[in-house]
């Protein structure tokens, strides 16, 4: 049977954290997300999921719903799966920015390819590994809130920790650090994302202080505004701790340009923000080519979203760094099935396409 696409459908999901989540940006309590699933005439349904972040993406439930049933949608109906380079070409094109709606939709398309192939979704993509291990989260708070958190994460067993700053002074946000690795020790690691909370100038000094400390930090995620191509160049060549550049790309071109002014040392893919698979591919591709490492990382998403992002950190070999705890956060999922979880250790279970549903 030619697989063709007969139905495209979108709806709401709300389902409490176990805690409060806090960055620089925003405090997220409840996680709302919108499940797409597109359907085959064989019967067949792929699964996709938008997370609307305006703060950090733009788009809303009521924007991701409009792109999804509205306009993008009813363009898919009737159209082949076995024309997937079509299909997936009109998701990008049919408008501008939205990448959230656009990932959810291109996520369905490949969880569908994978299943016509009768293979999972990492296998198709490359398959370099079934295991990944993902750090977890110590949201932003007080020193002795931060503290408490971090060791009961390594009472979990988690080895890598990834630290909320950015929301505070320099100097608070050095003693927090400093408080944080003494407290775990220093065998675990520390990665610490700023959300866009420093200046340049500022990010350099609090970065220097950190290197002088011997703090040992991993890596140090978006020191400083998202458009500040300068100013993350300024902080990559001015320090010695490898910068990621998270919220500063969002395209192949962002990617492009931020590794030609030489403003970053490694690459977080996620995709909410590439608009998907396919684009997040494109940049590991490129980043991997000038000789950079890349992460996979989420927004507050669920077992939908982050086990296609599993999938796709499991298939390539120059993804070195996984940060995938945000399902780990919910109360509940709301499909069965995805990515299988033990502590850190997240596992890609031999079930066809992104086994969910």
């Amino acid at each position: 049977m030619n697989p063709i696409i007969e139905k495209v459908i979108s709806r709401d999901v709300a389902v409490p954290l176990k805690e409060p989540f806090k960055t620089a940006l925003r405090t997220v309590t409840t996680a709302e997300t919108v499940l797409v699933e597109i359907h085959l005439n064989d019967g067949t349904v792929g699964y996709g999921e938008a997370a609307p972040t305006p703060v950090i993406t733009g788009d809303s439930k009521a924007s991701i719903h409009y792109i999804v049933d509205d306009l993008i949608g009813p363009k898919l109906i009737g159209l082949s799966l076995t024309n997937s380079e079509e299909i997936k070409r009109l998701i990008e094109m049919s408008a501008v920015h939205n990448s959230s709606p656009k990932a959810a939709l291109n996520i369905a398309i490949n969880d569908l390819l994978a299943k016509q192939y009768q293979v999972p979704l990492y296998q198709l993509l490359g398959g370099y590994r079934h295991e990944i291990i993902s750090d977890y989260t110590v949201s932003v708070g007080t020193t002795s809130e931060m503290i408490d958190h971090a060791k009961s994460l390594v009472a979990k067993g988690f080895h890598c920790l990834k630290a909320k700053v950015g929301s505070d002074t320099e100097q608070h946000d050095l003693e927090k650090v400093r408080e944080l690795r003494k407290a775990i020790g220093p065998d675990i690691k520390i990665r610490l994302d700023a959300n866009q909370g420093w200046h340049s100038k500022q990010a350099v000094s609090v970065i220097r202080s950190m290197e002088a400390e011997h703090l040992d930090i991993e890596l140090i995620e978006q020191p400083v505004p998202a458009t500040d191509f300068e100013g993350m160049a300024y902080v990559t060549q001015n320090v010695l701790t490898p910068i990621l550049a998270d919220e500063s790309i969002f395209s192949v071109t962002d990617a492009a340009r931020l590794i030609n002014m030489g403003g970053c040392d490694l690459i977080n893919l996620k995709l909410m923000k590439a608009g998907g698979i396919d684009n997040a591919l494109k940049i590991n591709a490129l980043a991997e080519a000038a000789g950079i490492e890349c992460m996979v990382g989420s927004m507050i998403e669920s077992s939908v979203s982050v086990t296609a992002a599993a999938h796709l950190a499991a298939a390539k070999e120059n993804i070195k760094y996984v940060d995938l705890d945000a399902s780990m956060m919910f109360s509940k999922n709301p499909i069965a099935g995805g990515i299988e979880v033990s502590g850190e250790n997240i596992t890609l279970p031999d079930k066809i396409g992104l086994g969910l549903g």
